[in-house]
């Protein structure tokens, strides 16, 4: 089902945002943003302070105060008892986690009003694995890698490391020689990170879901294709299936689990996939039966132009791309 993406209004909400002066970090920077795309906080004024007697007064504070109550509008992670974590996650919750957690689905249907249920659920947890949860694990000092292990590379691309370069360098003046206003550079900050939300938002629902939905029909129409019912038939070119067929074998209780997929390249030619076991890197194991890698008889799909790819060939020997033209 295709979701039209809507235009927002043009409201400007009355209610005012607080968070903190000084250095600016991802997690506040997204938070005012989601805050600001719902019908309550649309376009809301933030204030950014450490004065308490100023942010009191606020209608909402995020990533300063102290205090994580939803009731009261305050959605701070730095107490010392503080262990909030999103459903099923070990990742502890930052400012941008707690006002995704509340506001997350309401963020997506003001922009999807047409997505509910299970796929409004799936979309939900997508951003936050895909987008949010590295934002909270870096503003927590979450390591990506236990310790001890040495990196290879660093990677400085990610959305934490872009809003961090926004923050004005201690020797940077504006073009009359002033000093850089934090407040106007925070702004930049928060619509960068509205552009990667959306950016995520944008692949899932109008792409993700569809593939997800034409993987599924795929497996349940698997004994058509086969009576063996481990080979599947995609003929949507460029189609990544692999994480959707995981997540539907383990649906459906599948067994035995899907050994190949027919896809469509580019080109239109038809391609031979061996599904590796899950979390396997891609050179190391294919599923096999009783110790033996099974091979589905393919002489049915002969009116399919087959190509093997080098690495299935050596794997499979004497098994040959099928050269009948497709009708």
């Amino acid at each position: 089902m295709a979701h039209k993406r809507a235009k927002l209004d043009d409201t400007v909400s009355q209610m005012i945002i607080g968070t903190h002066s000084g250095s600016f970090q991802a997690d506040e920077a997204m938070a005012v943003w989601m805050l600001r795309q719902t019908p309550e906080y649309r376009r809301a004024k933030c204030v950014r302070s450490r004065d308490m007697k100023v942010l009191e007064k606020l209608d909402i504070l995020v990533d300063v105060g102290g205090v994580y109550d939803h009731c009261k509008k305050r959605y701070d992670h730095h107490q010392r008892d503080y262990d909030e974590r999103f459903d099923g996650r070990t990742t502890k919750l930052s400012a941008c986690g707690l006002i995704y957690r509340h506001y997350g689905k309401d963020v997506i249907q003001a922009y999807c009003p047409s997505l509910t249920g299970k796929g409004l659920d799936f979309v939900y947890q997508k951003i936050y694995w895909s987008l949010l949860e590295a934002v909270d694990a870096i503003d927590n000092g979450v390591a990506m890698a236990p310790d001890g292990v040495i990196f290879r590379y660093r990677d400085m691309t990610g959305l934490s490391s872009r809003v961090a370069r926004l923050n004005p360098h201690w020797n940077e003046v504006d073009g009359n020689g002033n000093p850089i206003d934090m407040d106007e550079r925070f702004e930049v900050a928060s619509r960068l990170c509205g552009e990667d939300f959306m950016s995520v938002l944008t692949k899932l629902v109008e792409n993700d879901m569809s593939g997800r939905e034409i993987v599924e029909k795929a497996i349940l129409e698997r004994s058509t294709v086969d009576p063996s019912g481990e080979i599947i038939m995609l003929h949507s070119a460029g189609l990544p299936w692999n994480n959707y067929l995981y997540f539907f074998e383990r649906k459906f209780s599948l067994d035995p689990l899907i050994k190949f997929v027919l896809s469509k390249n580019e080109e239109g030619m038809w391609r031979v996939h061996a599904v590796r076991v899950e979390k396997v890197p891609f050179h190391l194991v294919f599923r096999k039966n009783g110790g033996v890698l099974k091979i589905p008889t393919l002489c049915r799909l002969r009116r399919f132009r087959v190509v093997v790819s080098s690495m299935l060939e050596d794997l499979l020997p004497g098994m040959t791309p099928l050269k009948v033209p497709s009708k």
